[in-house]
């Protein structure tokens, strides 16, 4: 979850909305890429969620970060409840779950240098106090009423209006965890071939990155559960957006869907006032019930929006949301993949010949499939395992065409990070597939052997 935002002046036009969008635009040279990714942690004794307070525990993982690596503080009142550093921030999503969100930075290579060192750093401060943390889409045993409760404002919002719309929102906040690449776009135009392309194959990154069979202990029916809690989620902010691929679509359509999603909170002097399901459009109008005669300034607006989670999410950049975390392999893999499609000309138009003359109906039953069957999804005529080999391959080409290198130039490119998903494609297994083959063979039937086997 995001941190609030600061800075911004009132809003005193509506066009102000969609020009905050677009100042978002740069040329693709100053292009960058920023992967954030959630895991659980847990008490290497018990295989129970790590506690919010005590000698083991959330604070005590934030505490040893800041204090022997360098990150500074962020603060919620007087509770502890995040990290930042040269532009990257370590949060709390609501269960605990910690999440690195990384600097912009200019390659894969990059990214993924800052997504090991993090995991070093995690790995050696929870070592010290007896804890671990692993990377799956969904908390395999744990009950809603095991999860810590964080000292966060905004969770607390949002946990009373989730329990009553949708069938699956507080799983969703307390018991899933992803991985995400967040892009940039150098105009409107770019903007919408991007958000069509990526929303359109979310669910090929569903299917290929799917890893949470396992839900309250048993196995649940689904490659990714993460992505069946999704769709139980509140479906007035979630889901696969019909509109973003209606002639005309736009920054000033994204404003016209976002005023509409119902308010979660105002921010304002280090709290967070319950706007529960109020109108964005009122406040416009300084008529919001929460705050009445104020207008919004602009960290208003770009807090609103971090409350909106479809599959692909506009700020002043895409956000790529359809994946499960994983095993370290995979979290500089999904990066790799968009970046390939995404910021190379050639692999955007082949992806967008790909998926074209795609439906509403048949885009939702992608997604729908993906979550339960993974690589092994059929809809219609179409076979996931073949779409998914046509896009990585898209996407290797276009990292082979940007030819940005590494190890001071030893590594011609950035294609050898789709390794990982040349070998699921190779052996016809998602991380899903293996943990259940794991749990019915080497395990017999063991869950507990989850956290033995893939903590990082």
């Amino acid at each position: 979850m995001s941190i609030p935002q600061s800075g911004g002046g009132q809003v005193t036009d509506y066009h102000q909305l969609a020009e905050y969008l677009e100042e978002g635009c740069k040329p693709p040279k100053d292009w960058r890429i920023g992967t954030e990714h959630e895991k659980f942690g847990y008490l290497k004794d018990t295989f129970l969620p790590l506690p919010y307070n005590g000698a083991r525990s959330i604070l005590a993982v934030l505490g040893k970060l800041r204090d022997d690596y360098g990150w500074n503080s962020v603060l919620e009142g007087e509770h502890l409840i995040g990290l930042s550093k040269m532009g990257a921030n370590i949060s709390l999503e609501p269960g605990g779950q910690l999440e690195l969100s990384g600097a912009p930075v200019n390659t894969i290579h990059e990214t993924c240098d800052e997504v090991n060192q993090h995991l070093k750093e995690v790995k050696a401060v929870s070592d010290e106090i007896g804890v671990g943390f692993i990377g799956l889409g969904a908390a395999p045993y744990w009950t809603h009423e095991q999860m810590p409760v964080l000292p966060k404002g905004r969770y607390k919002l949002m946990t009373d209006y989730n329990r009553k719309v949708g069938t699956h929102g507080t799983q969703m906040m307390y018991r899933t965890c992803t991985v995400q690449v967040n892009l940039d776009f150098s105009s409107e135009q770019d903007m919408v071939k991007k958000f069509r392309v990526a929303l359109a194959l979310q669910p090929v990154a569903t299917a290929l990155f799917a890893n949470s069979p396992f839900f309250e202990g048993v196995l649940n029916g689904h490659k990714s559960w993460r992505a069946r809690i999704w769709r139980g989620f509140d479906p007035v902010r979630t889901g696969m957006l019909p509109f973003v691929f209606d002639k005309g679509f736009g920054f000033e359509a994204w404003v016209e869907y976002a005023l509409d999603v119902p308010m979660y909170f105002v921010y304002r002097n280090g709290k967070y006032i319950d706007a529960l399901g109020q109108s964005f459009r009122h406040f416009l109008n300084g008529k919001l019930p929460a705050l009445p005669g104020e207008i919004p300034t602009l960290s208003d607006w770009a807090d609103h929006l971090t409350t909106i989670f479809p599959e692909v999410r506009m700020k002043q950049f895409l956000e790529m949301r359809g994946a499960d975390s994983g095993p370290w392999r995979n979290l500089c893999a999904l990066p790799a993949l968009w970046v390939g499609i995404c910021y190379d000309q050639v692999s955007l138009d082949a992806a967008w010949d790909l998926v074209k003359n795609w439906d509403t109906e048949f885009r939702e039953n992608l997604r729908v499939s993906a979550s339960v069957d993974g690589l092994h999804a059929e809809i219609g005529n179409m076979n996931m395992f073949d779409l998914a080999k046509q896009v990585v391959s898209i996407a290797e080409d276009g990292l082979k065409r940007r030819a940005r290198q590494g190890a001071n130039g030893l590594i011609p490119d950035e294609a050898h990070f789709l390794n990982s998903l040349h070998n699921s494609l190779k052996a016809k297994m998602t991380p899903a597939d293996e943990l259940i083959s794991q749990f019915d063979r080497a395990w017999g039937g063991d869950l507990n052997a989850i956290y033995e086997d893939y903590s990082y």
